[in-house]
Formats: C-alpha cells, sequence, structure tokens
C-alpha cells in the first residue's frame, strides 16, 4: 500500500495517517509518501517549505518540522521515517540544498534549532542493509539514534552516522564523516572526522562580500549564547545502541538443533 500526496495540506485518511499543518497549502516540490498506518507528519504553519520529499515505511512514525522566523535558506528535506521511529528538526535550520535524513528501526534523529545544512548532507541513523558477522550470524550494524545540537555547521557532503551526538556550535568539515561524537564549540574534519579544533564560534554573514581586513563580528551579528569553550565531558563516551532481537538467527538455531541431534 502506498499513498502519495503532493499537497502540503491538512490530512487524515482510514489508516490513521494524518499531515498537522495550518499553513498556505504548497504544491510545489512536495511529495509525501505513506507505506503504513498511523503515522504523523507534524509542520508549523510558519516553516518555510522549499522542497520536501518524505516516506514513512512503516508504522507509527511521526516527524515534526519547527518554525522559521529569522532570514534562513529554506528547509531543503529528504526524510526517511521507519516504523516508530522520529525524526524532529528545531527551529530555523536552514538548508542550501536537499539535507536527507533517515530514522528506522525505532530510532530519532534530533536537529537542534539554528542548525546550517549545506548541500548534498546525510543525517542517517542507519546503513539500509543489514551486515552480519559470519561466524555468529549476529547483526553488526544496528540502527542508532543521532542528536545534532543548536548553531550546528555541517558542510558540503558531510555525512552524519548513528550513534552520534554533536554538540552546540560545532562545525562538521567538508566532505567529512562523522562515526563518533563530537563535543561543543570545536571543528571536525575528516573520514572518519576527528576535532582538530576546540573553543571556537562561528557566525552566518558571508565573508564574500566584505572588504580585506574588515573586523568581525560586525554589531548584532554575535549569537553570544552560543560563543563557550568546549567541554568534553558533556559528549558521551559511547553513544546509545538500541538493542537488536534477543532471538536466535533461524538458520544459527537449525544448526544447534543438529549438532544436538547428532
Amino acid at each position: 500500500m502506498l499513498l502519495q500526496l503532493h499537497k502540503l495540506e491538512r490530512y487524515k485518511d482510514e489508516h490513521g495517517n494524518e499531515i498537522v499543518y495550518d499553513g498556505e497549502p504548497l504544491e510545489n516540490k512536495i511529495d509525501i509518501r505513506f507505506k503504513g498506518s498511523n503515522n504523523t507528519l507534524v509542520i508549523s504553519p510558519n516553516a518555510d517549505i522549499k522542497d520536501l520529499l518524505v516516506t514513512f515505511t512503516g508504522d507509527n512514525g511521526r516527524i515534526e518540522i519547527g518554525q522559521t522566523t529569522k532570514k534562513r535558506a529554506g528547509l531543503r528535506f529528504e526524510l526517511r521515517c521507519g516504523h516508530e521511529s522520529r525524526i524532529w528538526i528545531g527551529e530555523n535550520v536552514g538548508c542550501a540544498g536537499r539535507t536527507f535524513i533517515s530514522a528506522v528501526e525505532g530510532v530519532s534523529v534530533s536537529i537542534g534549532a539554528d542548525v546550517m545544512f549545506a548541500k548534498n548532507i546525510e543525517v542517517r541513523g542507519d546503513d539500509t542493509h543489514p551486515i552480519f558477522d559470519v561466524r555468529t550470524e549476529k547483526r553488526v550494524n544496528p540502527s542508532q539514534s543521532i542528536v545534532v545540537g543548536e548553531h550546528v555547521w555541517i558542510a558540503k557532503h558531510a555525512v552524519v552516522m548513528g550513534g552520534v551526538t554533536i554538540g552546540n556550535g560545532s562545525v562538521i568539515g567538508f566532505r567529512s564523516i562523522v562515526t563518533s561524537s563530537v563535543p561543543n564549540n570545536c571543528i571536525a574534519v575528516g573520514a572518519p572526522a576527528r576535532v582538530v579544533r576546540r573553543d571556537i564560534a562561528w557566525e552566518r554573514p558571508e565573508v564574500v562580500p566584505r572588504r580585506p581586513n574588515e573586523q568581525y563580528p560586525r554589531k548584532g551579528e554575535k549569537s553570544p549564547q552560543y560563543w563557550n569553550l568546549t567541554d568534553e565531558s558533556e559528549v558521551p563516551k559511547s553513544p546509545v545502541v538500541r538493542p537488536l532481537p534477543t532471538k536466535t538467527p533461524r538458520r544459527l538455531a537449525r544448526r544447534i538443533l543438529r549438532r544436538l541431534k547428532g
């Protein structure tokens, strides 16, 4: 079963799928797909939606998108939400290009307020396909939740993987792959990403039109609530992994049974 909508407006169907949105109806670059039941998409009437592809791949998923009250690049997302999973996007987030976010198998992805996404970015709590240890037949890549804090800048072509927390005010560099947590007010670069500088702050105004040696920041450009020293103790030493079902895999169970009989 696939229900596909190309208009953003209030909606509810007999399968319990619902769109909660009281803003002006939008039809440009809107693609909302329900493949299950009891899924909910909540969008602030003040959200600056520019490009939105949403796919609910299971049941009981929930996506929430906050308001846009400041000048931003607009919201451009491809969102994939699975069984009993959640995606939450805070207020005043901006995307220069479409950002892909995936939460399946009951995990959550949380994007804090004032996050700035560049182009071609992925934030994924899953690898799409399972990977197994051939000796034990146990899965080795469980889906994991992600938390991106407030006022985080994620540069072009970066990927944030499951089990990661990124602290407030940090910067993730060009083409970085974030596989472990990053403290607040840091710059992390590379694949896998590593912290290369601490105790930093960044601001949104571009340097492109500025004159050489111009003083920064200009009056009114500073966001003092995000000018903080790095605190390593605030980041979990290891991510919380959602436990997989403890049921013995069928093939392994059959092997054990054959050995017992033999």
